[in-house]
């Protein structure tokens, strides 16, 4: 079970590694425009800056010229980057020829069990669900997740739900399923403050001062 940084952001990297807890990054291509950067010289830097794996989507239009970007893209570091590939029937296809090189896979955009379930077949590392835009869309994305799991249950393929806006969020894709989760930064910040928490060590330093001669 891993939280990952869904960020192409250099400097959202560099705090995420300095948590100590955080070893992945997830980009896409929306988040890559933001940075106004070509996206292998940027997927170069984030390799060189995490510990763990660098997820990177594919984006050309057709499947064999998707084929020869996955491979540019896995030859940067082969060892760290991993392949996100939108759910079509013919991508993950093409994700289970990539898969019979050694080059892990995550099909991503997932939104339905079937899916999953090819994802299986195709032996791709992941299946990534965008749970709250599910929810949005759909109604229940938690749903689609518990679902997810319960068709995933016995193979190699694992979860990671993307497209969580909030802490409850987060733990609810947990609790249906999830064996990872990628947030952003400030997302992860949120997950160890509570109010509570807060109020408890207000308490105990209120407490020392008291105690002090």
């Amino acid at each position: 079970m891993s939280i990952m940084l869904d960020s192409a952001n250099p400097e959202d990297a560099r705090r995420a590694r300095e948590l100590g807890f955080v070893e992945d990054v997830t980009t896409n291509p929306t988040l890559i425009a933001k940075t106004g950067r070509p996206p292998l010289e940027l997927l170069s830097e984030l390799v060189e800056i995490v510990p763990g794996h660098v997820f990177y989507q594919l984006t050309a239009p057709s499947v064999e010229a998707r084929y020869d970007q996955a491979w540019e893209a896995h030859e940067i570091r082969p060892d760290k980057v991993i392949l996100k590939i939108p759910a079509t029937t013919e991508n993950i296809a093409m994700a289970a020829r990539l898969e019979q090189h050694g080059i892990e896979c995550a099909i991503t955009a997932i939104a339905s069990p079937a899916q999953a379930y090819l994802a299986a077949q195709a032996e791709a590392a992941y299946a990534i669900p965008y749970v709250n835009r599910l929810t949005r869309t759909y109604g229940d994305g938690l749903a689609v997740v518990r679902q997810i799991a319960a068709i995933l249950q016995g193979t190699e393929t694992e979860i990671l739900a993307a497209s969580l806006k909030s802490v409850e969020e987060v733990v609810g894709a947990i609790l249906a399923g999830a064996q990872h989760v990628t947030l952003p930064l400030e997302l992860i910040l949120a997950l160890g403050e509570h109010e509570f928490s807060r109020r408890a060590i207000a308490d105990f330093d209120a407490s020392m001062h008291s105690a002090k001669p």
